[in-house]
Parts: C-alpha cells; sequence; structure tokens
C-alpha cells in the first residue's frame, strides 16, 4: 500500500512564531504578557486545523524588568534599543524558507522585526512594511508628547530618533515603500515628518470613503513595487475598540474587525509576503478570550492556505465525483461570501436553495449554538425534547397526520419509496415485490442506487446497475401519459413540481392538479418531491401551492436546515405512514436535536416573515429584467419565486462557461445540463440586488461567443 504524504503548504516550509514578550516602550507591562497568553489560548492549534504549518520558535522575554514610566529617556532607551538588538538577530537568522509571525510586546518591537527583516531581504533587494494602526507611531526622543517609546518605532525605521533605536544593525526603510492604513489618533509632528520623508497615509476619513478594500489594494502597490518582499505590521488598536478593546491605547472609528480580517485574506496570494506582526494585545483586558479569537482570525487569514493550495488538496486527496469551480469559500454572511483570498461574491445559489434565509442568520445560528450546549445527539434509541416539537409543527404547518425525519434530500426521498411500497402491498393490495413506481424523465430525486434507477439522465446511471425493478418513467408535464402508464400494480407518482435540476423546467399550468385527479382515481399516491421548491422557494409555502394541491406525501429538505445542518423530512397521513413499524426503516443521525432545533427556528422564521412572498415580488422583478435586457444568446428564461433558468442556445457557449466568467465578476452561481443557467439566490435577498446581479448576468451573456441561431437573431 501506498503511504499518501501531505502536499507542501506552499512557498515556505512553515510559519515560524516568535513572541516579542517586551513591553520596554510602553507605559506599563501589560502587552509582555500578550505572546505567551495567545499561544496559551490555542494560536497554534487554531493555525493548524485552517491548514497553516506553524510551530512555535521561541519567546524573547527581556532580560531586565520592566522600566517605570519615570526611569530616565535614555536609560528606557537603551532597553529598548537592546531588546530590538536582540530580536532582529533573531528574525535574521532564522531558515529562509520560513515566514516569521510575530507576536508582541508593544509596538517598539517592530524596530527590531523589521530591521531583522530588511537583514534577510538586504541581499536581494529592499523591504516594503505595511503599518496597519490607530496612530503614526513617528514620534521622536524630541518631539514626543508623551515620552512613550512605542510611539517612535516608524520614525526610527524610517531612520529617524534616538541613535539605540536607529542604530539597531540592518538597513533603513525606504520611505518609498511604507505606507501607514487606519491612522486617525496623532500629532502635528509625526505627520509632518511621514510627509517630509514621503511616506503614503491612508487614514481612516479615506478607508471610510474608498473602502479598506480599495485602500489596502493601493498599500500593497506600495510595499510590493520595486521591492525584494513585503511585510505587515498590525497594531491591535487600529481595529474599533467596540471590537478589539484589549488594546494599549484605543481610539474610537477604528477597523471593524471583520472587514480587517476579510482584508488580510489578499494576502494568501502574496508570495512576497516575508513576515507579519500582531502586536499590543492585552490580557488582562480580555478575560473571556474574544480578542485572542481575533488575533487568530487575523493570523489565519493572511498565512492560511490559498486557492490554488485547497484545490490541489481537494484533486489529490478526494474522490473525483465533483468538479467544482475555481473558488473556495472561507465565509458566508446573508447573500455574500468570501474566498480565502478575500475577494466577494453573491450568493446566486444558495447551496441548490438550502441556505434560503442567507448565510449565518443570527436566529439560525443562535439555535445551533444553544442547543449544541446543550445535547446535539441520542440517536432515535431515545425521545429527546426537541424533535416532537418539530414533528407537531411540520404537521399543522402543512397540513399531515404523519412526519418522519431524516437526514438529507436523498433519504427522505428513499423513505417515501419505501413507504409506497409497503402501503401498496399492505393497503392497497399489490401482489408481493410488484409494485410500480413511476418518475418522469428529466427528474433528479437523489443517487442512490434505486433513485438513480428513476433517473433518465445518462451519468447518473452509467456503470451502477442493475437497478430495482418497478421504476418507470413518463415525459415530464403531460397528464395523459401518466394516465396511460398507471397500472394496478402502481403503488405512487414521485414528481417535482419544478425540475430544478432538470433545467428549471417547468410544467404547463394545472399539471399537478390534474395528475392528483388521475392518482385519486386509480388509488394510486402522489408524492411531491419538495426538496428543492419547498419552504418558500417559488413564491408559495410549497412548489404544490401554485395548483393547489394536496399531494399524499411530500419530501422536504435542504431549506429546512437553513443552510446550516441537513435537515430533512418525509410528510404523510396516517393511512400511508403506519404502515411503518419499528425497526422497518431508521437513521442514527435522523431527527437529532441540533437539527430539530435549528429546523424549528427555520419554520419560525417562515411564518414569521413569509418570505414567500417577497420571492414572488423579487424573482418577478428579477425576471424582467432580464427578459428586457438579456442578448440573443438567450433561448428562454423560466422559474418562479427566486428560482430561474437562463437557457442558452444550444450551438452557442456553454451555461457553465457562462458560470465561470461571472466567478470573475463576483457572482456566483451554477450551470445545469451544459445550457441553463442557475439564479437562485438567498429568498431574503432585496430587489434592487437581485436586479443589479440580472445587469450583470446580462452583460457576461453578452460579452459569449455567439452560436449561429444567436447571430442569426
Amino acid at each position: 500500500m501506498t503511504q499518501p504524504t501531505p502536499l507542501p503548504h506552499g512557498p515556505r516550509a512553515t510559519v515560524r512564531v516568535v513572541g516579542a514578550a517586551a513591553a520596554l516602550g510602553a507605559p506599563s507591562a501589560g502587552p509582555a504578557a500578550g505572546p505567551d497568553a495567545l499561544l496559551a489560548a490555542g494560536l497554534l492549534h487554531h493555525l493548524s486545523i485552517r491548514g497553516t504549518a506553524a510551530a512555535l520558535d521561541t519567546v524573547l522575554h527581556p532580560p531586565q524588568p520592566q522600566l517605570p514610566a519615570g526611569a530616565p529617556a535614555a536609560e528606557r532607551l537603551a532597553a529598548v534599543g537592546a531588546y530590538a538588538r536582540r530580536l532582529a538577530d533573531h528574525l535574521a537568522a532564522l531558515p529562509d524558507d520560513s515566514l516569521p509571525l510575530v507576536l508582541g510586546g508593544d509596538h517598539a518591537v517592530a524596530v527590531g522585526t523589521w530591521r531583522g527583516m530588511a537583514r534577510r531581504l538586504e541581499a536581494r533587494g529592499p523591504l516594503g512594511l505595511i503599518w496597519i494602526d490607530a496612530h503614526l507611531d513617528s514620534h521622536t526622543d524630541t518631539s514626543t508628547h508623551s515620552g512613550n517609546i512605542h510611539g517612535m518605532p516608524l520614525a526610527a525605521l524610517l531612520g529617524e530618533g534616538a541613535e539605540a533605536l536607529t542604530g539597531v544593525p540592518g538597513p533603513r526603510l525606504d520611505p518609498a515603500h511604507v505606507c501607514v492604513v487606519g491612522a486617525r489618533a496623532w500629532e502635528a509632528e509625526e505627520v509632518e515628518r511621514l510627509t517630509r520623508l514621503g511616506v503614503r497615509i491612508f487614514g481612516m476619513a479615506e478607508v471610510r470613503r474608498r473602502g479598506l478594500d480599495a485602500v489596502f489594494c493601493d498599500a500593497l502597490t506600495v510595499a510590493r513595487s520595486g521591492t525584494a518582499g513585503f511585510g505587515v505590521s498590525v497594531d491591535l488598536d487600529a481595529v474599533d475598540p467596540g471590537d478589539i478593546p484589549a488594546v494599549l491605547c484605543p481610539a474610537p472609528g477604528g477597523l471593524s474587525a471583520q472587514g480587517l480580517a476579510d482584508t488580510l485574506h489578499v494576502l494568501r496570494s502574496c508570495g512576497d509576503l516575508v513576515a507579519l506582526e500582531i502586536v499590543e494585545y492585552l490580557p488582562e483586558r480580555d478575560p473571556q478570550g474574544a480578542v485572542a479569537a481575533w488575533v487568530n482570525t487575523f493570523a489565519e487569514a493572511a498565512l492560511g492556505p490559498n486557492t490554488y493550495l485547497l484545490r490541489a488538496r481537494e484533486r489529490e486527496f478526494g474522490a473525483h465525483n465533483y468538479a467544482p469551480l475555481p473558488v473556495a469559500f472561507q465565509r458566508g454572511e446573508g447573500v455574500w461570501l468570501w474566498d480565502v483570498e478575500g475577494r466577494r461574491y453573491l450568493d446566486m445559489m444558495s447551496a441548490y436553495s438550502a441556505v434560503s434565509f442567507g448565510h449565518s442568520h443570527p436566529r439560525l445560528v443562535q439555535a445551533l449554538t444553544e442547543q449544541a450546549g446543550r445535547l446535539a445527539l441520542t440517536s432515535r434509541a431515545y425521545s429527546n425534547d426537541r424533535l416532537p416539537l418539530l414533528l407537531e409543527r411540520l404537521c399543522v404547518m402543512f397540513g399531515y397526520e404523519r412526519a418522519l425525519p431524516v437526514n438529507t434530500g436523498l433519504e427522505a426521498v428513499e423513505t417515501a419509496l419505501k413507504a409506497a411500497r409497503k402501503w401498496a402491498y399492505q393497503v392497497k393490495g399489490v401482489p408481493t415485490d410488484a409494485a410500480e413506481i413511476i418518475g418522469c424523465n428529466g427528474n433528479f430525486h437523489g443517487r442512490s442506487i434505486g433513485i438513480v434507477g428513476l433517473s433518465s439522465v445518462a451519468q447518473y446511471r452509467q456503470g451502477f446497475g442493475p437497478f430495482p425493478p418497478g421504476l418507470l418513467r413518463i415525459p415530464y408535464g403531460d397528464p395523459q401519459a401518466l394516465e396511460e402508464a398507471i397500472t394496478p400494480n402502481t403503488a405512487a407518482f414521485l414528481v417535482e413540481p419544478i425540475q430544478a435540476e432538470g433545467g428549471i423546467l417547468i410544467p404547463p399550468s394545472g399539471y399537478l392538479a390534474r395528475c392528483a385527479e388521475i392518482c385519486r382515481r386509480h388509488n394510486v399516491l402522489l408524492i411531491a418531491d419538495e426538496v428543492q421548491t419547498g419552504l418558500g422557494r417559488t413564491g408559495r409555502l410549497l412548489g404544490s401551492d401554485h395548483d393547489g394541491v394536496r399531494p399524499d406525501g411530500i419530501i422536504l429538505g435542504k431549506a429546512l436546515g437553513g443552510g446550516l445542518l441537513p435537515v430533512s423530512a418525509f410528510l404523510a397521513d396516517r393511512a400511508v405512514m403506519d404502515v411503518f413499524t419499528p425497526g422497518d426503516h431508521g437513521s442514527t443521525f435522523g431527527g437529532n436535536p441540533l437539527g430539530a432545533a435549528v429546523a424549528l427556528e427555520v419554520l419560525d422564521l417562515l411564518l414569521e416573515t413569509r418570505i414567500w412572498e417577497h420571492a414572488e415580488r423579487v424573482g418577478r422583478r428579477m425576471r424582467e429584467r432580464l427578459r428586457a435586457d438579456c442578448p440573443p444568446c438567450v433561448r428562454e428564461i423560466r422559474g418562479r419565486g427566486l428560482l430561474t433558468g437562463i437557457e442558452l442556445h444550444p450551438d452557442g457557449a456553454s451555461a457553465g462557461l457562462a458560470a465561470e466568467l461571472l466567478l470573475a465578476r463576483g457572482i456566483a452561481t451554477r450551470d445545469t445540463h451544459r445550457s441553463v443557467l442557475r439564479l437562485s439566490p438567498p429568498l431574503i435577498i432585496e430587489a434592487d440586488l437581485a436586479e443589479q446581479a440580472a445587469a450583470t448576468v446580462c452583460e457576461v451573456l453578452a460579452a459569449l461567443p455567439q452560436g449561429q441561431h444567436s447571430l442569426a437573431s
């Protein structure tokens, strides 16, 4: 047997964590405890589970005790300078294939960090530096108002100030390659000095006006142009104290913690990043560890694996049963997704309708976390206090007498088929093992052996037979075909109100009502697969509601788990469901209290918001915009609610290419059956945003290579 070996984590063998446990330049010793506290809080473990190879190199404590604030300035400067020399020597000697993560300490340690890093790069070229800080840290011993040395490091790195700091061995930084981001609290002498030297200052006013992403892009240009590499120094007081209060010098009106984390992700794709420094964490002001968690997040954001490396691992170690688009997402909020490089995308897929209330909906996350802290799983060998409430809610809300909970939509479909067959034998009187299930061409009910036996898609079937007998197919949208296919042995007709994966195919008006009448007349169960169409997706609570139909059984899934967990269910009346007896069917995780708690909150949100009404309005407006603006390569636009399909002419470019180009424009969606582009955003999307997305879709489609049919049009 060949033993798999891990893939490289990137251009550097490992991240080496160096603790700069000194606060010699600060008015208090608090920041000196920061590195040890962060390590004790699990920084290395956090980086490891996020895919970063990180190891502790050392924690450098100063040999002398903290000097009192009233100590002579020369004595304090000498202590800081001596420590900076020691830190610089250590960093300069690290292996070339390592990237230091320096944890301060007060910001005075930066003199040692960046002089040491400049020495490492000296043979190849200058060092660039992005200084993220609420303050400019550009005083000297002759201009300081406070006397605190942690307000002097940037000036010292640029060669101005006391010899104790400027004399630390290593090249001085070129001001043309240095910039400050997020500054909002400074004194006139600091601005004068940096302006005179030519350092670019991106203050908070500019950040608010232009956005942090745009500003940071310019900062990267400053730090990377003409340099051998660049570093990033993050003083935690750059972040607004409402998010991060445990800092030495809090200043209101700063960066948002999440915004900074999102922006730092871009560093993952910067092969010339040579070091990251995070300073001025005060553990004494962080009893709950919330700020330590943000430090973990910042470090992981900047130093984690990029899209290429993550996808390489997926290709190397994962079965090749998916071909995902070239992106790796790491965060979602509402209708937005962020990839591992920090780029933002509008989610126009919502995980095939599973994320109806958007990513990380606060109430759903709260329900999940509260229940996870109480009880997550017992198996169905016992009752729990969440599942009975969910079963009652499902039955009352949808008008059925019984509900059977499972995990995935596939399991719910299999459950429905088992119930239908046993009902046929016990109630209808079909001979043993002769029961038939009728499905439709183009269906998608899942990919189990039994279910793909109903599929008409060759790829789903090829190589997986033989399939169970008694599985028949008829044309979709044709009630007469159903009439003709039914025999005395027919147990059920399984149908999707809209064939979503089949291409957003909508049957003729009245189709389900006609099928319901035929099934009643022949004593055949009508089972509606509402996994993708239920819970508001089509502009009604259920897709079946468009025809005013109450099927004999409905299958719910995807959105029932709130985009957090797989939660599904099969609902039917007692005449069908009571064919099951204990031991006939089950699932260890089906009906677990964690999933039940989330599903209960989903159903509450549905009833409170009547989100299907919003979906109807927004979806209609979006399709109107698409029909008005889409180019000739579009053959048809169809849909209901917030489930829309854009079918392209078959002789033109594929919908798969369109999906990739849309991804480059910040819209995440997917094609189905090569020719149909699917748009199914979270149901909470606002109308204006949906219309903007439609406009972008039309622009991308207009830029596609046009087929002969399109050109002739």
